[in-house]
């Protein structure tokens, strides 16, 4: 049987929604954000891995998205070290990685001379999803599997609820995969709605970003350009100086934040609202 196949078998958990076989991957990556749905997708991820029998193969992947030029960070401040903590919650390995070639998405995004948006999602490939690419690549090199491919099931709190992109549970990523290695994406919480996702962190007493109880309903950047408008005010509110960065970049690219919103008028709805 093939690794692929192996590794896409199903069995049913929360519904009809497939898992993979982890007792037949190598290595299991949870990339973790510090956001609520990676932390119930790690809670479900390790519960089943803990069936498996295989909590030892796991490891946590953050990947930190920089510094602006003007020193503030791109993500909530504190999110790293919650997801330290998260990782610790479960006596998992904890790993840290950035861009190798931008110091932080607000370069990149100066580079290009966009920001990005719904189509252009240049935040995620670039900064995101390339990095964890190459992090995959070091947990292959270190396996040293010869003989086969290597298998690889990435975690991710992605959820249907909060996108309009459309996946299975369990995929192949052929991005990823090549013949040293088949990576296997899995999304344990795809299906799930907010409330079941609150519902796991209040009944598992897991830790979570005080964002949240500052009034935001997700935790991505701090300013997000897919965040919704309520998201994007309560932020600028909560993160004044990294919204007059963001409004500074729009008059130096000429270029608004979101083609229907900008930054300036973002932080003058925050300024109404506090």
């Amino acid at each position: 049987m093939s690794a692929q196949i192996e590794l896409v078998s199903a069995r049913a958990v929360h519904g009809l929604e497939p898992v993979p076989d982890l007792a037949s991957a190598d290595r299991i990556v949870i990339s973790n954000s510090g956001g609520k749905d990676s932390i119930a997708a790690m809670d479900e991820a390790v519960r089943l891995a803990d069936d498996a029998g295989v909590r030892d193969r796991i490891v946590v992947l953050h990947i930190d998205l920089g510094r602006t030029p003007r020193g503030h960070t791109v993500e909530w401040p504190g999110t790293e070290d919650l997801a330290r903590r998260q990782a610790a919650h479960y006596g998992l390995p904890f790993e840290v990685r950035r861009s190798a070639k931008w110091p932080s998405l607000v370069h990149r995004i100066r580079a290009r001379g966009q920001f990005p948006h719904f189509l252009s999602r240049f935040c995620t490939s670039d900064m995101k999803r390339s990095v964890a690419h190459r992090f995959v690549t070091e947990q292959v090199d270190a396996l040293g599997i010869t003989g086969r491919p290597a298998r690889i099931v990435h975690v991710m709190g992605f959820r249907a609820e909060e996108s309009r992109a459309r996946r299975p549970a369990v995929e192949v990523d052929g991005r990823a995969s090549s013949g040293r290695r088949t990576v296997t994406q899995w999304y344990p919480v795809l299906r799930w709605s907010t409330t079941e996702v609150w519902q796991r962190i209040r009944d598992r007493g897991l830790p979570y970003h005080w964002a949240y109880d500052a009034g935001m309903s997700r935790l991505s950047c701090s300013l997000c350009v897919l965040a919704s408008a309520p998201d994007l005010t309560c932020a600028a509110g909560l993160r004044p100086e990294l919204a007059r960065e963001y409004a500074d970049l729009e008059k130096e690219m000429g270029v608004p934040f979101r083609r229907e919103l900008s930054m300036a008028e973002v932080i003058r709805r925050a300024g109404g609202a506090a």
